[in-house]
């Protein structure tokens, strides 16, 4: 009878509660404890990064919390969704979405927090399917928020590296040790069951422990590889694994959120060049950016199907201004009216690639079809797709007879890194194209998203433009260089190779890229486990 009178109060003590818990958390930049070698808990001395200069860890044992130490953040919510999304399905997503509130409540990483989270994402989930997010997928989202301060002075100097992570150790141990050069990944294990000879996770974690099930046995192995004590620890704000890493290690460093804001790592000092990644999302996938995501999906979809629709049945000249209304950014320059005259062989037009519409987008910026070759385009795509495309074989003889005789018929468009790279990178250039004609003109295309990527390496690439045009606005870039001199063609004594390296250069120039030698085949490798190539 009185439930009613009672609730309210009951409310607004957890509210205040949580408002006070929330005001102790915010601390300084770092807390720096100095640890005896007994295990008693340590005092702590509250510095900023502004009063002291963090020492460095050289030639030291250092254990890092992966979460809120060498990355900028403690949450690990938006890395289970990029599971889930990523390697299951966006059911699974939106279901871990469904369970946000519970997980907050609770507490991102404590136990039961960590353990619903688990459940929701790996439950007949195959290890296969995890392996391939935590390869080409999560180090992208790592390295973009890992903290510059703690990377430089603490974990790139130190002798041997400990990496404790409270999420399930498949989903950190791959960039960790491939990218950070971790000695030990600590974290905890995951339940498998087979099932007709294919394995499935269960969704359970095994074991119990404190700490989002980290025991302190495989602590105590990890602090003590080297010796009785580690050296340097370093934890986030507010984490569970703060005391079990006290009893442990000689110096604590505690690193607030407040400090990540502004040590972001740039690009050039990432540990590895970050060429490939694959998966669908453009962005952390935290609560609140999955909930306007799933809002938004139908509207994008059908806006997708607009845009789509608006290059396929409109004229060319009436296109521009279709797509601008619909949020397409469109844009051109560098284009050249052709000299009057006849011309025996068309122009080849020698092009970046970073989505399966970038011929379109030439087409569109030409104002006239110009056929294109593609290694791989789904029968779909073939179907819609409002110019000529024409498979390559890769058999070298046989695919040079047939773009010479497209030349003969008029221009051609060709794309000669032979897949697209998201990243500002420019993969190898093929010769093949340098042997084929002399008339050519580079063409730089750039495709910015916000929301989905519309390339992919092992999913369904049917979808690529429908999820290129899903952007809420898909941004496209189209520059002309002009021909390439004669002189830096094989008329002037350049070869194949020549050529090839020269175009790729003032490609990268022209957009900022880097150029590299890597290939079709080396991105395949790493984000799909195969060679690019698809057989019958």
């Amino acid at each position: 009878m009185v439930l009613h009178t009672i609730l309210p109060k009951v409310a607004v003590h957890w509210l205040i509660n949580l408002y006070r818990a929330a005001r102790k958390l915010r601390s300084n930049a770092f807390q720096y404890c100095r640890n005896s070698t007994t295990t008693t808990k340590p005092s702590t001395e509250a510095i900023s990064s502004s009063e002291r200069t963090m020492p460095s860890a050289a030639d030291r044992t250092v254990v890092c919390d992966f979460h809120g130490g060498l990355l900028r953040s403690t949450g690990i919510f938006p890395y289970f969704m990029l599971v889930a999304f990523e390697g299951g399905s966006p059911l699974r997503a939106l279901v871990l979405l469904g369970f946000s509130p519970l997980v907050w409540i609770l507490g991102e990483r404590s136990d039961a927090g960590v353990r619903i989270m688990t459940f929701v994402t790996f439950v007949g989930l195959r290890p296969r399917d995890a392996d391939l997010v935590a390869r080409a997928v999560l180090p992208k989202f790592y390295m973009e928020r890992l903290h510059a301060q703690v990377y430089d002075h603490l974990w790139l100097p130190a002798k041997r590296k400990v990496a404790l992570t409270s999420t399930p150790r498949v989903m950190a141990e791959c960039f960790l040790k491939e990218y950070m050069a971790a000695n030990v990944v600590v974290g905890c294990e995951l339940q498998m069951v087979e099932v007709g000879r294919v394995w499935y996770f269960t969704g359970l974690l095994c074991g119990s422990g404190s700490g989002p099930g980290l025991g302190q046995k495989a602590l105590r192995e990890a602090f003590e590889a080297d010796g009785n004590m580690a050296d340097v620890a370093v934890v986030g704000s507010s984490n569970p694994l703060d005391h079990l890493c006290a009893p442990y290690c000689k110096e604590l460093y505690v690193v607030s959120w407040e400090s990540g804001e502004t040590a972001r790592l740039p690009r050039e000092r990432y540990p590895k060049p970050l060429i490939f990644h694959d998966g669908r999302l453009a962005f952390l996938p935290t609560a609140p950016a999955m909930l306007a995501f799933f809002l938004f999906l139908p509207l994008g979809f059908i806006l997708s199907v607009i845009r789509i629709s608006i290059g396929i049945v409109l004229p060319y000249n009436i296109s521009f201004a279709a797509s601008a209304l619909a949020g397409v950014c469109f844009r051109t320059s560098g284009r050249r009216v052709p000299e009057a005259g006849a011309k025996r062989r068309g122009v080849l037009f020698v092009c970046t690639h970073r989505t399966l519409v970038d011929p379109i987008m030439l087409t569109a910026a030409l104002q006239k079809p110009v056929p294109a070759v593609t290694y791989s385009l789904s029968r779909l795509s073939e179907i819609i797709a409002p110019i000529k495309t024409v498979r390559l074989t890769r058999d070298r003889d046989h695919d040079a007879a047939m773009m010479s005789r497209l030349l003969e018929q008029g221009d051609l468009a060709v794309c000669p890194e032979g897949t697209t790279c998201r990243e500002p990178y420019l993969l190898r250039f093929s010769p093949l194209f340098a042997e084929l004609a002399d008339d050519m003109e580079p063409v730089a295309l750039d495709a910015q998203v916000t929301s989905l990527y519309g390339t992919t390496a092992s999913g369904h690439k049917w979808l690529d433009p429908v999820a290129f045009f899903a952007n809420p606005v898909p941004a496209y870039r189209v520059e002309f260089l002009g021909a390439v001199p004669r002189d830096q063609t094989r008329a002037g004594g350049r070869t194949s190779a020549e050529v090839a390296n020269w175009v790729q250069r003032r490609l990268g120039e022209a957009l900022g890229f880097e150029c590299t030698g890597l290939s079709r085949r080396d991105k395949y490798i790493m984000l799909a486990g195969n060679d690019g190539v698809v057989r019958k």
